[in-house]
């Protein structure tokens, strides 16, 4: 039996730090190690995934004092540093969840970037031009790499961290002509095999709505920097 106490998580998503980053993420940080027992990155941890921008954040995370678990977002890809990026962040203390799932105080931690494709009777099938079936198998994929994660944890609590959103309602606010760019109920489709996931949390609609549920009930959290929360801050806190 998992007796553990409950855990407090604080999820952020899209920081998008920048070379010339005059935010104070450390401050931030250091507010959020007081309120909470782990801290969950939900991608764009970067603006462009250049390796000086991992270092600029690096430094504001290193005396954080509390778990950091995290997944990477598109922007994170973009000058196809990736590798460089997650060393300079391992180092810092970040645990990317990407294939590695983890354990903290009793709950576990499952995570994969995710991708589009569209949400409900609208998802993109896989049939036609090999680009569409290309695109297809990427969120099928990630589909498949965040169950393989999943059913590697053996614990009564499960946090999932995403960047592209598994449920239309946390897009809800975007233009709905993108609504095939931010998520894929291929995700959810997945959380939704599992009875111990407690809470998901993702990132990437800047314009979205802040809380959803998927079929089966798991709610889920938009907590993109840009949405407003139940804290009022920039991130959310989220009990599991």
């Amino acid at each position: 039996m998992d007796e553990q106490r409950r855990l407090t998580v604080a999820a952020i998503g899209d920081i998008h730090v920048g070379e010339t980053t005059q935010y104070p993420y450390r401050e931030l940080f250091q507010e959020i190690a007081g309120k909470a027992d782990v801290l969950a990155l939900c991608g764009d941890l970067t603006n462009h995934g250049k390796p000086r921008e991992a270092e600029i954040l690096a430094d504001a995370l290193r005396s954080i004092g509390i778990p950091v678990v995290a997944v990477f977002g598109n922007h994170d890809y973009e000058c196809g540093h990736l590798e460089e990026v997650e060393h300079i962040l391992t180092q810092a203390g970040v645990r990317f969840l990407d294939g590695a799932p983890q354990e903290i105080g009793g709950v576990g931690f499952a995570g994969v970037k995710g991708f589009g494709g569209g949400f409900g009777n609208r998802m993109l099938d896989s049939f036609g031009e090999p680009a569409i079936k290309q695109f297809v198998h990427e969120a099928v994929n990630e589909a498949m790499r965040l169950e393989s994660a999943l059913r590697q944890l053996d614990t009564e609590r499960v946090f999932v961290v995403l960047h592209y959103a598994p449920i239309a309602a946390t897009v809800e606010g975007e233009p709905t002509e993108i609504f095939p760019f931010l998520g894929s109920s291929r995700l959810a489709e997945t959380i939704d095999r599992f009875d111990n996931v407690r809470a998901v949390a993702h990132g990437h609609a800047h314009h979205g709505s802040y809380h959803g549920t998927t079929l089966r009930g798991t709610p889920v959290y938009n907590v993109a920097q840009t949405i407003p929360k139940e804290s009022g801050r920039p991130y959310a806190l989220i009990e599991v």
